[in-house]
């Protein structure tokens, strides 16, 4: 009799430390809290990131320098090349993001594009090896331009790097998300820890990118600045792999496009058959506990957009309808208004990567040609400079997750303190300031009677302030992206968020592009080869005034957003009973533990 009282407390026990979230681990079993994830799994995820980030930034800050000094491209050129790359390589995480939702799942899509950024490292340490990959070193003005298979080796060395980049991207930070069961209070509480950690891993890669293999490449020359970070990678790809025994995995779901696609097809087929989805309506989910999505949660109907609830409308009860191209599902129509809500957001915090985009150009080129003494005998490396808006991040992370959170959780009852809205606001705030102070700057340089003797620490100010502001508002995008998203497009929120930086480098090429056609080219406009003679000063009140426009255009849009988790306001229907209701919740819980151990909760 004791063996049979005891047997449901030690089912019960062992069901509790399931995840709830469909996750499994490397043998596809419902993976154990106990056994996996959490803060067991997240140290080779963030490991991995502070490697591959190594690899990025010592590329991302040295490849004007390599352009102009290398190639022999002018340095408006340099720069336009360069944000152009950066671009492609954030753009191209919808792609990543698409392949890992969709068929391979988050970590072998890490894996897969870890490796295509590997030989793309090694294809750019070769064009630095060997002389017959450059033209010959420019002495004196005009210079002998690279010959067209010199510049496609390079650029196809690149675009294996941005290939790389945009397929890892969107992954790691939903992989190491995955790692938490957000139906453990516990296990949320240190998800938000996890996104701070992680950026902080970003910095620290950023950090030993820009000051160490900086200084290696200025020392031992570019094959070293470019064949450590190769090897850097390559470890990465180890390490990552290393923790397989630890980590959840997500499942892929099928292209979230296809299912998108769908809902507007049967919404617009339906609308002008004269359906209509108001008040009365029967919207069609299917009876199981989880939805027809594989492995994924249901998720509540909401009052947004009822003309996409068209969808659902189940026009004839009695017949079977198989295809999702002629009857969606709740939760199909649900996951597309996520989307879209999402999109105003993203949309309005854009003009900030705009103003990233100058950190591994203009910024740089300033650096180039100002004071960079650091004592008698020691040369800050013009790459290196922005270890100001690194480290500023780096002591920003832990000040604001071990302190500021506490205070501001006592004041607001919010258990991050404030919302991640409202934390991309004083990011998008700070910006203002950051250019604000760059264009003062470029404009005392300009009038010093001896512009070369001007110390680079006066660019000190513009690096802070756009380090504080990508404190704010990148952690902020972290959490708000993947809170919004829904089981089946993780990786594609996150990779919306990572996309804002390759438009706005792209946006950035366009106004430089803009700018010398309006104002007289390389020789009379505003951005000119020789800075000393441009007015780049203009440039950054430009960008000034786009980011004090877009921040107000954020905080009406942030006001009237509402979220699927309530942020900002609700935006749900009362809790129904077959999707979350008080009364059914239980009753959902009771046949899922006889079934296979998922909870589904709402």
């Amino acid at each position: 009799m004791e063996g049979m009282e005891l047997e449901p407390a030690v089912d019960l026990q062992q069901k509790e430390s399931l995840v709830s979230n469909g996750c499994v681990d490397i043998r596809g079993r419902i993976a154990d809290k106990q056994r996996t994830g959490g803060w067991k799994a997240s140290p080779f995820i963030i490991v991995n990131e502070v490697a591959e980030r190594l690899a990025f930034f010592a590329i991302a800050v040295n490849m004007v320098q390599y352009l102009v000094f290398q190639m022999n491209q002018s340095v408006p050129q340099a720069a336009t090349h360069v944000t152009n790359w950066i671009g492609a390589a954030y753009v191209l995480t919808v792609l990543g993001a698409f392949l890992a939702d969709a068929y391979l799942g988050r970590f072998t899509t890490i894996i897969f594009f870890s490796s295509v950024y590997t030989v793309g490292m090694v294809l750019l340490t070769v064009s630095a090896s060997i002389d017959s990959l450059r033209p010959p070193q420019c002495t004196t003005r005009p210079c002998e331009p690279a010959s067209r298979s010199q510049t496609t080796f390079l650029y196809g060395a690149l675009a294996l790097i941005a290939l790389g980049t945009g397929g890892i991207k969107p992954c790691v930070s939903s992989f190491g998300a995955d790692q938490f069961d957000e139906a453990d209070e516990k296990e949320v509480q240190k998800k938000y820890s996890f996104f701070n950690w992680f950026f902080f891993a970003i910095n620290m890669g950023a950090l030993l990118g820009i000051t160490v293999l900086v200084y290696l490449q200025v020392k031992k020359g570019w094959s070293w600045g470019f064949g450590v970070p190769t090897a850097a990678m390559f470890c990465s790809i180890v390490i990552l792999a290393a923790g397989i025994p630890y980590y959840r995995f997500q499942k892929p779901t099928g292209s979230a496009f296809t299912r998108f696609l769908q809902v507007i097809v049967v919404s617009v087929r339906n609308h002008f058959k004269g359906v209509e989805a108001g008040d009365g309506a029967e919207l069609y989910e299917v009876k199981t506990i989880l939805s027809d999505i594989l492995g994924y949660r249901k998720i509540p109907h909401t009052a947004q957009y009822r003309f996409l609830d068209k969808a659902a409308v189940r026009t004839d009860v009695e017949a079977k309808i198989q295809s999702r191209w002629r009857l969606c599902t709740v939760t199909q129509v649900e996951e597309f208004k996520s989307f879209i809500r999402i999109l105003p957001v993203w949309a309005s915090t854009i003009a900030l990567s705009i103003s990233f985009a100058q950190l591994s150009t203009f910024f740089i080129s300033q650096a180039l040609i100002m004071d960079r003494k650091l004592g008698p005998h020691f040369l800050i490396p013009a790459g290196s400079i922005p270890i100001f808006s690194a480290m500023n991040a780096l002591i920003l992370v832990p000040i604001y997750e071990k302190w500021m959170v506490p205070i501001l959780r006592r004041r607001t009852g919010h258990r991050r303190g404030i919302t991640s809205l409202q934390r991309m606001g004083v990011g998008l705030f700070v910006s203002i300031f950051a250019l604000a102070s760059a264009a003062f700057v470029e404009k005392k340089r300009l009038d010093h009677s001896k512009q070369s003797t001007m110390s680079v620490f006066w660019l000190l100010p513009q690096f802070f302030l756009i380090g504080s502001a990508e404190v704010f508002t990148y952690v902020g995008q972290l959490e708000f992206f993947y809170d919004e998203a829904t089981d089946g497009t993780r990786s594609l929120s996150s990779a919306m968020f990572l996309s804002e930086i390759g438009i706005g480098s792209w946006l950035s090429t366009a106004i430089v592009k803009i700018i010398e056609e309006t104002t007289g080219g390389e020789e009379k406009g505003w951005l000119r080869n020789d800075l000393n003679k441009s007015r780049l000063d203009y440039f950054y009140w430009l960008l000034t005034g786009i980011n004090g426009i877009n921040f107000l255009i954020y905080l009406w849009i942030a006001r009237v957003y509402k979220g699927k988790g309530g942020e900002g306001g609700s935006v749900r229907d009362e809790p129904t009973e077959e999707l979350g209701g008080e009364a059914g919740r239980e009753d959902d819980e009771r046949e899922l533990e006889s079934k296979v151990f998922y909870d589904y909760k709402n």
